[in-house]
């Protein structure tokens, strides 16, 4: 028997995976690699062993990519962090700000929207809602297990309640406004619409992402796609928070002294590990984890 994650070996919604592989008869399993859970740590491939079915682990490391996201859900207190960006070939999103367009092309479009069926969660700035203002739904639906969400960071306003984010969807939660504890009054009016979660202490006057990602693991929520805009990227970045990066590159040059730069903040000293470049159409996707 081969399988990519080591069988668990805890009563969760089902009995321990590793007494059903025993009690099966099978006489050797190939593990791909050992399950990341603190519940199980080399608990499922011992319990066999003790039976006497010989199980080789491969530590593959295919196999441990196949098991990334879930792997940092469940050892860390926060979600899985993909952030996705879109830039030109010289590092900018828009000739100036405020400006609206799109810069890649439809495959590159489409390769975001099925990054977001894969994700329990899809997370934008407050900056990205207001200029932008996205839908952040999946097309065409996809069949899911549990509803989608989208989320707000907001770091000290609220957005405004007309923004297409807020209407009700076929499959989703209602929308969660990420928002500081201490300016509750403001966000308050949100509460009618979103599921405003205040992050923080009452003192809090700006968003810690670290507790909102925290706030957002406690919801059940194992992994984000963060889509921007470029401040909510460079905080994540710069606070540790990315596991994986997607940069589409569009072939066309913006620099000019009104630009507006893919990353709003440092984020200075991370290192990227780069595992796949693709073409998608006239645009170019470096998918890259964060070594540093």
């Amino acid at each position: 028997m081969y399988v990519t994650l080591e069988p668990c070996d805890h009563t969760g919604l089902t009995p321990p995976c590793s007494l059903a592989v025993r009690d099966a008869g099978i006489a050797r399993v190939v593990v791909g690699t050992m399950d990341p859970n603190p519940r199980t740590a080399g608990g499922g491939v011992a319990r066999l062993r003790e039976a006497g079915v010989v199980c080789d682990v491969a530590e593959d490391a295919w196999a441990r990519e196949l098991v990334d996201a879930f792997g940092i859900a469940v050892a860390r207190s926060r979600p899985y962090v993909r952030l996705k960006l879109a830039a030109s070939l010289d590092g900018y999103v828009a000739s100036r700000t405020g400006e609206q367009r799109w810069l890649t092309g439809d495959r590159a479009r489409a390769y975001v929207r099925d990054l977001r069926a894969t994700h329990d969660a899809v997370l934008v700035g407050a900056g990205t809602v207001r200029i932008d203002d996205p839908q952040l739904s999946v097309r065409p639906p996809r069949a899911r297990r549990r509803n989608a969400v989208r989320a707000i960071a907001c770091e000290d306003a609220p957005v405004p309640r007309d923004r297409a984010i807020f209407a009700p969807l076929e499959g989703y939660d209602p929308t969660i406004v990420l928002a500081p504890a201490g300016l509750a009054e403001r966000f308050a009016p949100l509460e009618a619409i979103a599921d405003v979660a205040y992050v923080g202490d009452a003192t809090a006057a700006t968003l810690d992402l670290r507790l909102a990602m925290e706030m957002l693991r406690a919801r059940g929520i194992a992994s984000v796609l963060c889509e921007g805009g470029p401040t909510l990227a460079g905080r994540l970045l710069e606070a540790g928070l990315v596991d994986r990066i997607d940069w589409l590159v569009a072939p066309t040059l913006l620099a000019n002294a009104n630009a507006v730069a893919a990353l709003g903040v440092g984020a200075i000293g991370i290192e990227l590990d780069v595992d796949l470049v693709e073409r998608l159409g006239p645009d170019v996707l470096l998918s890259a984890r964060i070594t540093t």
